[in-house]
């Protein structure tokens, strides 16, 4: 295998994710939306020199250029589609999907919620029958495999029928990842079920719609707490049978607080790195933050291209 393409034998979790996409053959379309930074062009930069997005940009042509000739980047080649503001070029972006122009998005140098809210509309936008749902794709060094942390972006306060489908779209990434069947963990303080705890029952529950199909794909367990979930030692010693504890590959989180400190305490005191992809939209959404360096950016548009192929978008 060439592995000069290689960035980080450090995480070799999101390394793979990486060499899996760089071998694929064919890149995916994706439209970088109003990159008018730096950091939002050097990332699309990086994965196409790796073979990985088609990067259309899509924004302000002159601050776009404005952009690249301040960082010194070279976007000579690249297609770029002028739009007047950041508004209209989400609004162009997710037109360029809908036509079957392009097969990805990528968040640049707008707003989040304005980037969702060109791709949550209901009449132009890129729904399904799906909720929206932000996936971190960790690479942890004190953990043996990827551990996908969900949600911890979108979803402020999700009640059992989005909790479903954050767990569907956590197994449907898991599956394009290649982890063939997916154990999740659904978090919660505690172990037991609690009529005074409304996440407990919503992870018994959930863990009967996966028993019964209603959600499928993978194994889950719940409510389990963070330790149960990621220690076989410490679930045993609770006296709790599971074959999620210490194999666990998808944390979901109670609602997004949870989430959110759960994936940067992760990353900021564990070392972990990580991808972003939201899913549930007819085409993956590459989210990355503003702190994130060149290696989470690429590892995110991995991330996209592999749920690209496995939706059949490629």
């Amino acid at each position: 295998m060439d592995v000069s393409h290689r960035t980080s034998p450090n995480h070799p979790h999101l390394q793979h994710f990486i060499d899996q996409a760089h071998n694929l053959p064919g890149a995916v379309v994706t439209a970088v939306v109003h990159p008018v930074d730096a950091l939002s062009l050097a990332g699309a930069l990086q994965a196409a020199e790796q073979g990985i997005i088609e990067p259309w940009l899509v924004g302000p042509q002159s601050r776009i250029r404005a952009a690249a000739e301040a960082a010194d980047l070279d976007i000579r080649g690249l297609r770029l589609i002028d739009s007047e503001h950041s508004h209209a070029a989400a609004a162009e972006a997710v037109r360029l999907v809908r036509a079957g122009e392009v097969h990805a998005l990528m968040k640049g140098g707008l707003a989040t919620g304005e980037l969702l809210a060109a791709v949550t509309d209901r009449q132009l936008g890129l729904r399904t029958e799906r909720r929206l749902s932000h996936i971190f794709v960790l690479d942890v060094p004190s953990y043996h495999k990827p551990l996908l942390v969900t949600d911890a972006a979108i979803n402020i306060a999700p009640g059992l029928a989005e909790k479903a489908d954050i767990l569907q779209n956590a197994f449907d990434c898991a599956h394009a990842l290649g982890i063939a069947e997916p154990r999740a963990a659904i978090l919660c303080a505690v172990e037991k079920v609690m009529a005074n705890m409304p996440a407990t029952l919503d992870a018994a529950a959930l863990c009967k719609m996966v028993e019964r199909g209603q959600i499928s794909g993978g194994i889950a367990d719940g409510p389990l707490a963070f330790d149960n979930a990621i220690s076989r030692q410490a679930a045993e010693a609770k006296g709790i049978r599971s074959t999620v504890a210490g194999e666990v590959d998808i944390l979901l989180a109670p609602d997004l607080e949870a989430g959110n400190i759960l994936s940067k305490q992760l990353q900021y005191l564990a070392g972990a790195t990580a991808a972003g992809i939201v899913m549930g939209a007819r085409v993956p959404i590459i989210l990355t933050s503003r702190a994130d360096g060149s290696l989470e950016r690429l590892a995110s548009s991995a991330v996209a291209l592999l749920v690209a192929r496995h939706m059949g978008r490629l």
